[in-house]
């Protein structure tokens, strides 16, 4: 073990007789103070499916942390269950979320000068809250994916937690009855596990496998099955030895490692958070990276993997296709991908695909190969225009036409736009626009799973478009734009924006476009006043004056 350990701070010398003594109570021994203590942050929690199953993992690793000559010692953060929340005032939580798990590991772990972490987490926000607090720290850590769920079944149909919101829609618009409706909430989720699609979980999982600070294949494994206990003893092994090299966490997270994210992310079809996400990451680790680079990099991508919630697939079909290091495979071979990227393990990218072949399985239907992808470019198209002069994010696929111009249909919260489309209101060829839900005026950048999954399942997929400054659940497709910025709360051309306006979305030009004079605009704007604060006192009210434009990663350290 390297000399300067950061736990002898606090376990070594007579004038630290007192901390010995405390460290006494919860199990060292005389032989155990010259060893490395590790932290094991665990997100167990009986508040959503997500994160059922980490209390299990968490044991598994302190168990192997022993084994391989460290101390582990255990403590709990926080989650919030996305899929629970959805639709509600307690959304706006979620992405604050992500900030209080970043601040409570980088508090537990640097006020105890531990020696490295591993994170065991689930639902959605737990990895980038996770990633951050590692980035910041920068001390030997790793992170344990709790594991995706494995599919409902219900009158021979694979079902998810999308399924059961699309079935909202279907039931409104006169598709399905009361009966069926009710049987598909009965099914859709049959045990622990984060959901099932590649949706934002198991997209930052893939991206976390993909930079190098997950085990390989370790991303897309099912909560409950033993290979995910065995891939978090080797975990907690290969973090003791990381401890050892000292290979840190800023080593891995370099530029070439934030690229072969965006690209993974591009090629599975994953979420758009995976934008905002890796660019608060990116921030924390001290990685220049713009949204940009995101419309850069989706250009030489294809997407390959017929996933949800777009796609045919869960994410367990993914696992057995081949998973994160087929695709990361594929992408090396074709020239997108950094292969002398570093990984947790010390190997470098290319060295860690070796022996994986270069295209897919041909008797498997998930992933196809680069020269006959699913979508010759990637999917998340990075908009700009009047209405988004910082960029917006557009989720172009599972959808015919990427072009819209149609009449504003405009809505100050997502439950009011919910309503009317559940009442029939929207019609095709409507641009719905829901604002005040960005990250200041939401405050917390609501997901917009409940209005998009009625649209679809109203069978008004791809002839409506819907933007906003709020976010989009991973769950989420069609011609819908989110992340619109400067968001309406601090004068944003969105909150200019009047029932009946022309707007025009259009991924192939990359434009979001307010159709009205210049001189209008200003009109408008002059006469704009904004609205007051949500909250006064709080957590969301403290967010509120923190948090930074979406197009920086909403993040809450920006000007300190």
């Amino acid at each position: 073990m390297p000399e300067n350990l950061r736990s002898k701070l606090i376990t070594e010398g007579v004038q630290r007789s007192p901390n010995r003594s405390m460290l006494r109570a919860v199990g060292f021994g005389d032989n155990d103070f010259d060893k490395p203590i590790v932290g094991v942050a665990n997100g167990y929690s009986t508040i959503t499916p997500c994160n059922l199953g980490l209390g299990i993992l968490a044991k598994r690793a302190e168990a192997a942390l022993r084994e391989a000559g460290a101390m582990p010692q255990m403590f709990g953060t926080i989650t919030v269950s996305d899929g629970i929340s959805m639709g509600t005032e307690g959304m706006k939580y979620s992405l604050v979320s992500r900030e209080v798990i970043a601040d409570s590991i980088e508090t537990a772990v640097q006020a105890q000068a531990m020696d490295g972490v591993l994170v065991v987490g689930g639902c959605d926000k737990n990895m980038p809250g996770a990633m951050m607090a590692m980035a910041r720290m920068n001390i030997p850590s790793i992170f344990v994916y709790g594991g995706t769920i494995k599919p409902g079944q219900y009158d021979g149909r694979d079902l998810d937690i999308v399924s059961v919101f699309e079935s909202v829609g279907q039931y409104s618009a006169g598709k399905i009855d009361a009966e069926t409706q009710l049987e598909i909430e009965r099914h859709a989720i049959p045990g622990a596990g984060s959901c099932g699609g590649m949706y934002t979980a198991n997209t930052m999982s893939s991206a976390f496998e993909a930079m190098g600070m997950s085990l390989f294949r370790s991303s897309t494994m099912a909560a409950e099955d033993t290979e995910k206990e065995d891939s978090t003893a080797e975990s907690a092994r290969v973090l003791v030895e990381a401890i050892k090299t000292q290979r840190l966490p800023r080593q891995i997270l370099t530029r070439k490692a934030f690229e072969n994210a965006i690209a993974v992310v591009n090629a599975l079809g994953g979420s758009t958070n995976a934008v905002l996400h890796l660019l608060a990451i990116a921030h924390a680790a001290q990685v220049p990276l713009t949204i940009d680079d995101f419309e850069t990099i989706r250009r030489r991508v294809p997407v390959l993997c017929d996933l949800k919630p777009s796609g045919r697939y869960l994410t367990v079909h993914f696992h057995q296709a081949g998973g994160v290091p087929q695709v990361m495979k594929i992408l090396l071979a074709n020239g997108v991908l950094h292969g002398d990227a570093l990984t947790i393990t010390g190997q470098t990218v290319e060295d860690t695909l070796r022996g994986i072949p270069d295209t897919p399985n041909p008797d498997q239907q998930v992933i196809y190969p680069f020269a006959k992808p699913l979508y010759p470019q990637g999917h998340l198209v990075v908009l700009r225009g009047n209405l988004a002069t910082e960029g917006a994010v557009a989720k172009v696929t599972g959808i015919k036409s990427h072009h819209i111009t149609g009449p504003a249909r405009v809505f100050e919260s997502e439950e009011t736009c919910l309503d009317a489309i559940l009442a029939g209101q929207i019609k095709e060829g409507d641009v719905v626009v829901i604002r005040y839900e960005g990250p200041k005026g939401g405050p917390g950048m609501r997901e917009m799973l409940s209005p998009t999954s009625a649209i679809i399942g109203a069978g008004l997929g791809g002839k409506v478009g819907l933007i906003t400054d709020g976010r989009f659940s991973g769950g989420s497709y069609g011609l819908v734009v989110g992340h619109v910025a400067p968001e309406a709360y601090v004068g944003g051309t969105i909150a200019l924006v009047q029932e009946g306006d022309s707007i025009t979305i259009d991924a192939e030009q990359h434009l979001l476009q307010l159709n009205i004079a210049d001189e209008e605009l200003a009109r408008r704007r002059e006469k704009w006043q904004p609205p007051a604060p949500r909250y006064n006192y709080g957590v969301l009210a403290k967010y509120a004056r923190l948090v930074s434009t979406s197009s920086l990663g909403a993040v809450t350290d920006l000007n300190l």
